[in-house]
């Protein structure tokens, strides 16, 4: 009988990536993938260490899973990726219950770590290899559903922001070749995914590595050039965005008109404590160029609430920005101070109630511009991609161009005939409830 193993993967899409490169690695080695780990020999769990929530997260599921083994239908445990780098001699004396060790620069050691593992309780294997070391060319066993894929281009950032330890856990930004990049994306083309999503710490810096000079135009012509129907790209730095980029994504009738741009703040000296290029000047032109050259774009950014040393009029200068620019898709977090972090040891903390509270009050004005969206796109006919059928409402439901998986809403919608998952239909937008748009499919005879 092979051995079924079960892999958990927490965090961002580039951590699923690597998932399924390990996932790829094992049943290669003749290992039964199954669905869910309380039907598997051996349990894999794929950790982000990024933030405090997201080590919690990270902890809770090891220590649920390890009951498993308690209980005799689990026989070994694996754990690799972020938290594990970031605490691996935390790991190796506070986490008995598991058997196997991987740090982010040694996850094709997947194989070798698993049969270790099944072979010996405690811990019978661990690997901490160079980070920089981490291969970027692997197979992949999806694990989203086969009508849309993430294309990671690079592994890890030189930014150095004050807030972030990303560059401890995963190392220098190193490009992938686009020779490599490309035959991937052929295999997913072939393979029947219809959305590409583009995926880096931070792509505008795609090819300055390899190349010495940003190849994210050229590259971004070339996948267009595949039999994809949605290009979608993530994680563009503001102050990297050239003109050739912006020409590039507004000709480009393939690529998604959605863009995520990661700014954190735009007070100046907030943005300058972070470590952020640009001020709040730069920030404004962007984005009304932005909507001026693409229209239609929808844009999505990611703030951070409570640095240490933020003020009330530091706060409310961001809140007039966001009312002002009237972005369409925010992620909101609370500062998070981390060990080895700069931020970390700055003074002026500030404290936990108001944090969640000026959160609080981004999620409210965000919602009050959601409503703006739907108004504005109301009786507009959308290519919505659909993702199945929810029984509760008896309605599909998919994405259109506004919304990437997991991060955004969705689109419910009635149809008068059957439409099938992955399938790109038209629907006649009629409303919204919340971050969910509603419509109905119409034909295009």
């Amino acid at each position: 009988m092979p051995v079924k193993l079960g892999l958990i993967s927490l965090g961002c899409a580039k951590n699923l990536v690597d998932s399924e490169h390990m996932l790829a690695m094992l049943q290669e080695d003749g290992i039964q993938i199954v669905d869910d780990v309380a039907d598997a020999d051996v349990a894999v769990i794929n950790t982000c260490g990024f933030i405090e929530a997201a080590k919690q997260e990270a902890i809770e599921t090891i220590l649920e899973t390890a009951q498993l083994k308690q209980s005799g239908s689990l026989k070994a445990l694996v754990v690799t990726g972020c938290l594990v780098q970031r605490y691996k001699d935390e790991f190796l004396t506070e986490m008995p219950e598991v058997d196997a060790v991987l740090g982010t620069g040694s996850y094709t050691n997947i194989v070798e770590a698993v049969h270790a593992a099944l072979k010996n309780s405690g811990h019978a294997y661990e690997a901490f290899d160079p980070i920089s070391l981490a291969e970027l060319e692997n197979h992949r066993l999806l694990l989203t559903p086969r009508h849309y894929a993430y294309l990671k281009i690079a592994e890890g950032c030189s930014n150095r922001c004050a807030y972030c330890v990303i560059p401890q856990l995963r190392g220098k930004f190193r490009s992938r070749t686009m020779e490599n990049i490309l035959s991937e994306a052929r295999e997913l083309a072939a393979s029947g995914v219809r959305e590409i999503i583009v995926v880096a710490q931070d792509i505008t810096m795609y090819g300055r590595d390899l190349y010495g000079k940003p190849m994210l135009p050229e590259l971004l012509r070339e996948l267009c050039a595949l039999d994809f129907t949605w290009v979608r790209v993530h994680y563009l730095y503001p102050d990297e965005i050239t003109e050739e980029m912006i020409d590039v994504i507004a000709e480009e009738p393939k690529i998604v008109k959605y863009l995520d741009i990661p700014i954190q703040h735009v007070n100046d000296r907030i943005l300058t404590a972070m470590h952020r290029r640009g001020n709040s000047e730069y920030l404004s032109d962007l984005f009304a160029k932005l909507r001026a050259r693409i229209p239609g774009v929808v844009l999505r950014t990611s703030l951070i609430v409570g640095l240490p040393g933020e003020t009330e009029a530091e706060f409310e200068e961001l809140c007039t920005f966001l009312r002002e620019t009237r972005i369409e898709r925010v992620g909101v977090f609370c500062y998070s101070p981390e060990e080895g972090s700069e931020a970390a040891e700055m003074p002026d903390q500030v404290e936990e109630s108001v944090k969640q509270q000026r959160r609080l009050i981004v999620e409210e004005l965000q919602s009050e511009i959601l409503d703006s969206f739907a108004a504005r796109v109301k009786g507009q006919l959308l290519d919505v991609l659909c993702e199945g059928w929810d029984p509760e409402t008896g309605l599909y439901y998919g994405r259109c161009y506004a919304d990437s998986p997991d991060v955004d809403g969705r689109v419910l919608f009635d149809s008068a005939f059957s439409v099938e998952e992955g399938q790109f239909v038209p629907v006649r937008i009629s409303g919204a409830v919340g971050e969910e748009l509603e419509g109905t499919t119409e034909t295009t005879e």
